[in-house]
């Protein structure tokens, strides 16, 4: 059925690629490229969640993966880099840090942050460290599966957490607060895909992301 429908349109092909960050308009000339340069290729873009961020790679849901890096998986192959951003701290309105000009990652250590489920440890501590730079332990509290949960808990003043610079423009709620942190590192955002698995779309659309360099 599927290739029916791909020959249907015209399509020989199609490449789907999972994205764990929610900023799928900023990147689309990456998109436009590659169906400019290969219209008998078909394109499609999925969510892909953060719990168990690799699963869908292996599982043959998606070809490619848009992950923050680094992505130390021995089967995977690490591609270019797309983009990178800085971090902000969401917060609730009432919360003590609500109105500041900008948090801290020392600030981190006063409160609770969200903690992923089934997610390895140091793809976690790249988003988010286990220490701040005084050596005091970021304490990661609430388990979650997904990011409706971090939203309730950041509303609800439980936890306070940290996010790439796009959400705070995606998803933008009365009920929060988005403060900027200055002495964080920006997060890299690259693609990664399984190597057995690696075909002539995967190196096409790796190919375009080399040529146009990261947004």
């Amino acid at each position: 059925m599927e290739r029916a429908r791909l020959a249907a349109q015209g399509k020989t092909g199609e490449l789907r690629i999972g994205m764990i960050p929610a900023n799928a308009h900023d990147l689309r000339r990456y998109w436009e490229t590659f169906r400019t340069r290969h219209p008998q290729r078909g394109l499609r873009l999925r969510h892909a969640p953060f719990v168990e961020p690799f699963a869908g790679l292996r599982r043959g849901e998606v070809d490619m993966l848009l992950t923050w890096l680094p992505a130390l998986e021995p089967d995977l192959i690490v591609g270019p880099k797309m983009f990178a951003e800085r971090r902000v701290l969401a917060v609730s309105v009432d919360h003590e840090l609500a109105g500041r000009s900008s948090a801290s990652v020392e600030m981190l250590g006063d409160f609770q942050v969200a903690r992923g489920k089934h997610i390895p440890d140091y793809w976690a501590e790249s988003y988010t460290p286990w220490h701040t730079p005084r050596g005091n332990i970021i304490e990661r509290s609430a388990v979650i599966e997904n990011v409706d949960d971090i939203f309730t808990l950041i509303s609800a003043g439980e936890i306070a957490n940290v996010f790439p610079v796009h959400v705070s423009r995606y998803w933008n709620r009365p009920d929060m607060d988005w403060r900027p942190i200055p002495d964080m590192a920006a997060l890299d955002y690259g693609l990664a895909w399984r190597g057995e698995a690696e075909n002539g779309m995967i190196r096409a659309f790796a190919e375009i992301v080399r040529d146009l360099g990261p947004l």
